[in-house]
């Protein structure tokens, strides 16, 4: 320190140095600060819950969050406009801060990751048995049968489970909600017996 402050207060040629390499020293500090700050133009913006939600919740605006970040950390499918996932219902539970995606929502993306298969589609069923539908969960292949005992369809994939907080009165007397996806040739049947009564399904 006190060399600079000798060389500075020196005339000429040394003290020329001096200042040019104070300069280069606050050039090289202030060049690692910028690479350090985030580059707000490079980044993405994606929607992500603002707070934690159930499977089965009709998204609002309120739900929603909008925020921005690197490229490299934004899902694929990740959504970016509010009216893109409002009033659109979550298939499973997210966290606060979690991505929103279009695989996350009910809907033909959903159904095909979660089958596998782009030739199904989701049917709503209401399941006469409260107790039966808390034992299912996404994913599980269940077969449905009607009262009478005739098996509508086989090996239907549970996409989604309505929780008994999110259904009215009414709609918990009318039976408990699960979405499942089935072949596009089973599914007009299995959807319209389950609106003439209750059905209920075996686990596989």
């Amino acid at each position: 320190m006190n060399r600079l402050r000798q060389a500075l207060t020196t005339s000429g040629w040394v003290r020329t140095v001096a200042i040019r390499r104070i300069a280069a020293a606050a050039l090289l500090t202030l060049a690692l600060v910028l690479t350090m700050l985030p580059d707000r133009d490079a980044e993405a913006e994606m929607l992500v819950a603002a707070r934690d939600l159930a499977p089965g919740t009709t998204l609002s605006a309120s739900d929603l969050k909008l925020v921005r970040a690197p490229p490299a950390v934004v899902p694929k499918a990740a959504l970016a406009d509010v009216s893109a996932a409002a009033g659109q219902v979550l298939t499973g539970a997210a966290s606060a801060g979690e991505p929103i995606t279009s695989a996350r929502l009910l809907g033909p993306a959903n159904t095909r990751l979660t089958t596998g298969s782009p030739d199904t589609t989701a049917v709503p069923v209401r399941l006469a048995d409260e107790g039966v539908a808390e034992l299912l969960m996404p994913g599980a292949r269940v077969d449905i049968v009607a009262p009478d005992q005739a098996v509508l369809a086989s090996g239907a994939i549970v996409v989604m489970v309505r929780s008994a907080e999110q259904s009215t009165s009414r709609q918990r007397d009318q039976g408990r909600l699960v979405v499942v996806a089935l072949p596009r040739d089973v599914a007009p049947r299995v959807a319209a017996a389950s609106l003439a009564r209750e059905v209920t399904v075996t686990l596989r």
